[in-house]
This record gives C-alpha cells, sequence and structure tokens, in this order.
C-alpha cells in the first residue's frame, strides 16, 4: 500500500466510525452540516504529537468560533487515548485507528522514510472536511510544530 491515493479538494471525505478515549463511538457523520478538522497523529504522548495535540487544544476555541470542530486519530488504542487526553487536558474527540483503515483510506497511512529506513506508517496528515462531507483542504506530511498555525492562515482564520 506505498502508493496510497491521496484526498484532494472536492473530494468525497471517506466515512468513518471509530471508538474514542472515552470508549464512545465517533462517526465522520455525526458532524454533518458541520465543518471538521480531522488530523492524523503518529503517536500519543510523544513529544511531536503532544505539541500538536495542544495547539489544537490551545486553538478549540478560536475553531470553533469559525464552526469548526476538531478531530484526532492515531494508531493508539482507547486506554492510551485516554491517558493522553487526561495528561494534557484535551477535550476533542481522540479516535483509535488501530488498524490503519481510516488514516488508509484518508492517504495518512504509507510509505515513510526516517533516519535511512523506508517503513508503513502513520503520516502526519490533516484533512479538512466541509459541512458538505467533501474535502476543503488536505495537507500530508505536516510539521507538529508550527502546523496549527499554518492550518489557520490557510483557512483564514488569523
Amino acid at each position: 500500500m506505498t502508493d496510497q491515493q491521496r484526498l484532494a479538494p472536492g473530494d468525497t471525505a471517506p466515512a468513518f466510525s471509530l471508538t474514542d478515549q472515552e470508549g464512545n463511538t465517533v462517526s465522520l457523520a455525526d458532524y454533518a452540516g458541520q465543518r471538521v478538522i480531522v488530523y492524523f497523529y503518529p503517536a500519543a504522548a510523544t513529544p511531536g504529537c503532544t505539541t500538536q495535540a495542544c495547539d489544537f487544544r490551545d486553538n478549540l476555541a478560536a475553531f470553533a468560533a469559525e464552526g469548526f470542530a476538531v478531530v484526532g486519530i492515531s494508531p493508539d488504542g482507547p486506554a492510551k487515548l485516554a491517558t493522553f487526553a487526561e495528561a494534557e487536558s484535551l477535550a476533542f474527540p481522540l479516535l483509535s485507528d488501530e488498524d490503519h483503515a481510516v488514516a488508509a483510506a484518508y492517504g495518512a497511512w504509507g510509505e515513510k522514510k526516517n533516519y535511512g529506513r523506508t517503513y508503513e506508517g502513520l503520516i502526519r496528515s490533516t484533512v479538512v472536511v466541509g459541512a458538505d462531507g467533501t474535502v476543503e483542504l488536505a495537507q500530508y506530511n505536516v510539521r507538529a510544530t508550527g502546523h496549527v498555525a499554518k492550518l489557520r492562515r490557510d483557512l483564514h482564520l488569523i
């Protein structure tokens, strides 16, 4: 699955239903009629992912004021996500995609290169889904630090 298809503006966002950090099922359909920022991160409680999650946390009110919900997705299990959410006071859904199916559907799972090694893994990505269920913006290989500020600029929220 190294030639994973990436999403582009205008594509229909793939539907999903995943378990969140509290054991609830959260679906993309739950956000119908609302814009939602779906971001994929490799692993809860790691330095880069913590920085990124806290940036989303710190900008959550500003996103909500503009009509955006935020959802984070990683390969971590719900128990690890619960610990991460509690430790960092994350007040948005963190979804468990342990089989990588949703990440793959969104083009966020594929070949990575790190320290000269090539392997399959989660590609840090953000997809903004419009109220009509289509992709408004898709960003791949984003940086953990500064990404939320760039996203706000790209969405004209600054």
